[in-house]
């Protein structure tokens, strides 16, 4: 605790130097700090990020991290299904890097993650995993001229493409993921191409006990292409995935699905759009597979209004099976996406759905936000049951016609005093419909959830 206080009183005497720090990132790996090389009256934050290895400064090395704390209290976790819980529990996240620079062509980057809980009787590996080697990865440069770079990455690494639909690092729960994969990393322009092998990191409980998992692989290409006429930005993508043991309603056996998808994002004036498609095809228990998503995100920010409000629309369509038992799987499976999809309240994942989101932000102030949201959600198919975000079956759709799963209303404060520090305190309620009352016990969810963040 004596630490966290240390970090909290050095990140608030950084705001000044936060106008001129390079933004930190969701993948912290991709952050540089190279352009302080030739700074001669340096703080002691900038000989952390940089400390000077070689006379030229090309060598290099930098250190960073982070501690997340948070507080939840539910009223009916999981519609009911969890004891009942009066105090609510905590939850911390510490983590901590070290990015070695030899030169411009190898590279080599280290981070230990702890995930700690207080307060709650029962957990799991994602919530709880007291001390891992979250990445260790080797770069090697390959290729660099003009603007022309090829990277060979190898070693335990975070993956992250497009909106984290399909691949994600998992930021919202405690234990974010990682992959022991190889990747080629192609980088010119306005183009970028990825092409990926790996296999999931499955976490556990215990100290730097995370190891190789060879139960589930993924591999594939990501392709990116920015600052298009029109359509501003794209990417397309072919993603494999394959797994000794997929779990689905209509039952259980190896899974090997090939992802086909497309998707697109630009911003005009005040108006921002998101689409994405998806189809799903390969064999599942020797029973073939086609599944398919889609989604729309479209805002529209009143820059000059008081309040600057931006209301927003999202919709979803997610397969699930058309029939039980007849041999064939329509099951979308979102592979590994970001956690607490539709909130931290929610436990529904993106599969089998069909979901409406108005929404609405207004900036109190420059640092101070405040967000309303509400959601429907209805089963796709009567055929199918409702899944978690880590595509754990959680109700079964064969007792019962009911579509409708229910309606969440949200808000929350999020407060942003400089680049290191995050707050952020949120409700929700969980309006239970006739699906989950017919198949548990169907209680609405009150939550109410504290997030502290530092950064450095």
């Amino acid at each position: 605790m004596k630490l966290v206080l240390y970090l909290l009183i050095c990140c608030c005497s950084l705001t000044a130097l936060g106008q001129s720090t390079p933004a930190f990132r969701p993948l912290r790996y991709e952050e540089d700090y190279s352009q302080w090389h030739s700074d001669t009256n340096t703080t002691w934050y900038e000989r952390m990020k940089y400390s000077s290895l070689s006379k030229k400064g090309g060598s290099y090395i930098s250190f960073g991290g982070e501690a997340r704390f948070q507080y939840f209290r539910y009223t009916n976790e999981n519609w009911g299904e969890e004891p009942r819980d009066k105090d609510g529990y905590v939850l911390a996240r510490y983590l901590f890097h070290t990015d070695l620079h030899a030169g411009r062509s190898l590279r080599a980057f280290v981070q230990l993650q702890s995930s700690l809980v207080n307060g709650k009787p029962s957990t799991s590996p994602v919530e709880e995993n007291p001390l891992e080697v979250h990445q260790a990865f080797v770069d090697v440069k390959l290729l660099e001229h003009k603007k022309s770079t090829l990277t060979l990455r190898v070693g335990r690494q975070e993956l992250l493409y497009g909106i984290q639909r399909i691949l994600a690092v998992r930021d919202g729960p405690n234990n974010r993921q990682s992959f022991d994969a190889a990747r080629a990393i192609y980088t010119t322009g306005k183009y970028r191409l990825d092409l990926l092998y790996g296999h999931y990191v499955a976490a556990k409980k215990g100290i730097f006990n995370d190891g190789f998992n060879d139960h589930a692989k993924v591999y594939g290409v990501y392709f990116t292409r920015n600052k298009l006429p029109l359509l501003q930005n794209i990417d397309l993508y072919y993603l494999g995935s394959w797994r000794d043991r997929a779990v689905f309603d209509d039952g259980a056996g190896k899974e090997n699905r090939h992802s086909f998808g497309v998707h697109s994002w630009a911003q005009y004036g005040g108006w921002r759009y998101d689409v994405e498609g998806l189809y799903q095809t390969g064999r599942w228990n020797d029973a073939p597979i086609a599944a398919w998503t889609a989604s729309l995100y479209t805002s529209y920010q009143f820059k000059q209004a008081r309040l600057k409000p931006e209301l927003g629309l999202k919709t979803e369509l997610i397969s699930g099976d058309k029939q039980y038992d007849d041999g064939k799987l329509n099951t979308f499976n979102p592979l590994y996406p970001r956690g607490a999809y539709f909130g931290q309240a929610a436990i529904i994942g993106p599969v089998n759905l069909f979901d409406i989101h108005p929404s609405v932000t207004l900036s109190l102030s420059r640092l101070l936000a405040w967000n309303i949201d509400y959601d429907l959600f209805w089963r796709y198919s009567r055929h199918d049951g409702i899944y978690g975000p880590n595509v754990a079956l959680l109700y079964s759709g064969k007792d019962t016609d009911s579509k409708h799963i229910g309606n969440q209303l949200a808000t929350e404060f999020v407060y942003a005093p400089n680049p290191f520090l995050y707050f952020r305190a949120e409700f929700t309620w969980f309006n239970s419909g006739a699906y989950l009352k017919e198949v548990g016990p169907g209680k609405d969810i009150l939550f109410t959830g504290l997030t502290a963040q530092i950064k450095f």
